[in-house]
């Protein structure tokens, strides 16, 4: 079995994930905050260290200021609907997903306007449009850092800068780059950071985060026990209890903790550059097969791992289904929650063939996934050049 799915969720997760939400089940079961007995204490104590380890590696200012959350969408629901109200203008890209669109949908018909703009020839929104953009009514700046379709890396640091100048607030969906990619959100000048713990984080499902800085006063959508204030009958100011109400997901933080810290092991840089040569071969290798269509960047140092195409003849649906059934290949086909995107890139209403390698992925697989497309599109597969075989990939510690 090939898994090339790591876009949606990653799998396998390094073996210290596994370890460390065992044992936290076994030895640290308590409610973290609700309590002073031993297990109560190990389980906050578990949850801090996971939240003082992302502070560090998005470069946070504050640990308080890093929100757990239930996932990425729930981080982006918080940042959007807490930060904006009626009158309110935002500036966002027609590459979102849903968990961007649908929450400013239902905030445009609260009285919230809405700009969408389109990506340039390059595959990137230009800071310039969004400058040109900006009103007087103006108060948010959102836009992904790369598309879950056609994965182009969106320049964050050029729209924070531009954000920054303008004093609004800067918004930054992270789903496809946290764990992937570099983020500074102190040198980029974001202000709400939404990122997936699942995905290239290493985290297990159910775990997302928010950095919420300074500048970004957020109105709680949910309020309840805390394990602290408890004399309080409205929801405390002090972070991060003001977000994070109710028993949280412990054991999945403590897991997302011990993905983040895989990844520092390891080095992100190394992560990174054994990711990006997966994709440069399958593009390369994708873009060489006669009925394939591909929708990537322009630039290939500026792909995400996420290579969507379609295959001449097929609808993404019918592929996808081969490639399960015919070759055990774990690929996503359709919209992929993103039909904004979609309808940009000319792929709606079908969608296209996502292939997302990961750092557990070989050079092998990738090989072996150029051939079925080769075969189901009826040629030969090109072969992967200059990589040749083994690599990086299968020789880590899962």
């Amino acid at each position: 079995m090939i898994y090339l799915d790591n876009a949606a969720t990653t799998w396998p997760k390094p073996e210290s994930v596994y370890q460390t939400m065992d044992e936290f089940l076994r030895k640290k079961g308590g409610n973290p905050g609700r309590g002073g007995h031993s297990l109560a204490v190990a389980a906050r104590e578990a949850v801090e260290e996971a939240r003082l380890l992302v502070t560090r590696f998005i470069n946070a200012p504050e640990v308080e200021r890093v929100i757990f959350t239930l996932n990425c969408t729930d981080a982006l629901n918080l940042g959007l609907k807490g930060l904006l109200q009626p009158g309110d203008h935002v500036i966002t890209s027609s590459l979102e997903h849903n968990s961007v669109v649908r929450p400013l949908h239902k905030l445009e018909q609260m009285g919230v306007r809405v700009t969408r703009l389109p990506p340039a020839t390059d595959g990137a929104v230009s800071a310039r449009d969004i400058e040109k953009a900006i009103t007087k009514e103006t108060r948010l700046v959102m836009m992904t850092h790369a598309s879950n379709v056609n994965g182009v890396i969106q320049p964050v640091a050029e729209y924070g800068a531009v954000a920054r100048r303008h004093n609004l607030i800067f918004m930054v969906d992270a789903a496809q780059t946290a764990g992937n990619y570099p983020i500074d959100v102190q040198a980029a000048n974001i202000d709400l950071l939404a990122c997936s713990g699942h995905k290239g984080l290493f985290g297990p499902p159910g775990t997302g985060v928010l950095y919420v800085g300074s500048r970004a006063a957020l109105e709680p959508v949910r309020e309840g026990g805390t394990g602290s204030f408890s004399e309080l009958e409205e929801q405390p100011g002090a972070l991060p209890y003001r977000y994070e109400c109710g028993t949280v997901n412990s054991v999945g933080i403590s897991g997302l903790g011990a993905g983040v810290k895989f990844i520092m092991k390891q080095g992100l840089d190394r992560i990174q550059a054994f990711e990006q040569t997966l994709t440069e071969s399958l593009i390369k290798g994708l873009s060489a097969i006669p009925g394939v269509t591909l929708y990537t960047a322009a630039d290939i140092a500026m792909q995400a791992p996420v290579v969507s195409f379609n295959i001449a003849g097929y609808e993404p649906g019918e592929a996808g289904a081969i490639l399960d059934q015919a070759f055990d290949i774990k690929v996503r086909t359709g919209l992929h929650c993103a039909p904004a995107a979609n309808k940009t890139l000319g792929t709606f209403p079908a969608g296209t063939v996502r292939l997302s390698p990961g750092y557990f992925n070989t050079v092998e697989e990738i090989s072996l996934a150029l051939e079925a497309v080769a075969k189901i599109a009826g040629t030969k597969a090109p072969g992967v050049g200059a990589l040749g075989k083994g690599g990086l990939g299968g020789s880590k510690d899962v």
